[in-house]
């Protein structure tokens, strides 16, 4: 899949240790997949990875913040947190990170079926 974004083009190359991983264009960013469950989202050049009580702890300790946006005068945040800068130059920690978000768009996809 060709992307004219030079930043989601690098995010596939520090992702592709976790599997196949494609990026789909979407509201004005992109959400990134692998096996058609989204597992990070970019928007303003900046990562948000998925989140869940599985991982949160460590977007917190780190005081990352959640996406957040406005619907009708209001702000809505998602289970998404901005990633920690450092992964975005060491591959090593990218995938560790990865690997978390992954695990928690699984599980969030488990409990939707489940419904």
């Amino acid at each position: 899949m060709a992307h004219s974004n030079e930043f989601i083009e690098y995010l596939l190359e520090l992702l592709e240790q976790t599997g196949e991983v494609k990026a789909r264009a979407m509201f004005g960013g992109y959400g990134i997949y692998q096996h058609g469950i989204m597992f990070a989202l970019v928007t303003d050049d900046a990562l948000y990875l998925k989140t869940d009580e599985g991982n949160l702890a460590d977007f917190e300790e780190r005081q990352l913040q959640p996406f957040r946006y406005e619907r009708n005068g209001k702000q809505l945040s998602m289970s998404y947190s901005e990633a920690p800068g450092e992964v975005l130059d060491d591959p090593d920690e990218m995938i560790v990170w990865a690997r978390k978000a992954i695990n928690a768009a699984r599980r969030s996809a488990m409990k939707k079926r489940a419904r």
